[in-house]
């Protein structure tokens, strides 16, 4: 019997209890988990719009609809998964670079306990201390990078972290597997006709809006398994890969985006990867008034969830 696993929404009420995610045990405790739920509250990145501080309390608070049975993947993933919540990283308000130390220093723990992080934004800065923190275990990893921006820009007013930066640092820093990874849904205006070259200089495949509309999910999901083939992978998801019209509480939405159903379909096609870490970043509440954004973000983790639990599964079978 796994250890660690939700409320039964059909013995107590969604609208009870505290909001951890999916009303999982809010847990310190690392022994017996296979995943955590992290929140990195944290938008000291944020270049137009903040509040994405916010993002990880809104949610968990929608994740309470969300049941135990995912019928497409056809996975219950707490029949085969131990997970927490195990609350919030430490964060600096203001100060970026202090807030970076506290994020890797508290989250290379949870990692060296064998735990699959799931974490919740926050702005995309925090995925470069993320990836400091996987690195420190598993070495130099690949990258699934779902954006309408490539976020590998130099410098932001002369400075060297934002959220347009993290990848070109993580790059800089060898944290990544460049040969291995791969930024999709690149759209909307730019800074200068270069600005598309500089995520494919620094060896990401690119793959932008319009050229998936031309290729299909079916041949992305295939490009993306191919790029990636047996390495371990993060996996990174900003909400603004999804059209604003299905994800409005973000903090620089690009029109021209996914719906709902073709990102699901997307994270599903990638169940067969070897996941080591999942974020989801730019949930803005005070721009998402009838959580359609947060809902989103939520189901978005339940499908890292379902995929954890369909790799435990397999590794059952063959024990």
């Amino acid at each position: 019997m796994n250890k660690y696993k939700p409320v039964d929404p059909i013995k107590s009420p969604r609208f009870s209890g505290i909001q951890t995610f999916m009303r999982l045990p809010f847990i310190k405790k690392l022994e017996g988990v296979d995943f955590a739920i992290i929140g990195v509250p944290s938008d000291a990145g944020a270049s137009f719009r903040t509040g994405q501080r916010e993002g990880p309390a809104a949610i968990r608070k929608i994740s309470a609809l969300l049941r135990h049975h995912n019928p497409i993947l056809d996975i219950s993933p707490y029949e085969f998964l131990s997970g927490i919540d195990y609350g919030d990283l430490p964060v600096v308000p203001g100060y970026i670079e202090e807030g970076y130390k506290r994020i890797e220093e508290s989250l290379v723990p949870i990692i060296e306990a064998g735990i699959i992080p799931i974490l919740l934004g926050g702005d995309h800065a925090i995925s470069l201390p993320e990836l400091r923190a996987i690195t420190k275990i598993h070495g130099p990893v690949s990258l699934i990078h779902f954006d309408s921006h490539s976020d590998t820009v130099d410098e932001y007013f002369g400075k060297p972290y934002n959220h347009g930066t993290p990848f070109k640092r993580a790059i800089e820093e060898n944290l990544l597997l460049a040969d291995n990874s791969i930024q999709i849904g690149l759209r909307g205006s730019i800074y200068s006709s270069e600005h598309l070259e500089i995520p494919k200089s620094l060896g990401f495949d690119v793959v932008t809006t319009e050229e998936i509309r031309e290729i299909g999910l079916d041949s992305l999901i295939e490009r993306i398994k191919k790029r990636v083939g047996e390495s371990k992978v993060f996996l990174t998801f900003d909400i603004d890969f999804v059209d604003p019209a299905y994800a409005p509480g973000t903090g620089t939405p690009e029109i021209g985006g996914f719906t709902s159903g073709e990102t699901l379909k997307l994270i599903r096609g990638l169940k067969d990867l070897n996941f080591i870490g999942f974020d989801v970043v730019e949930v803005l509440p005070a721009y998402d008034p009838s959580e359609i954004t947060a809902l989103l973000a939520a189901n978005i983790v339940y499908e890292f969830i379902s995929i954890i639990a369909i790799l435990k599964k397999r590794k059952i079978k063959k024990n």
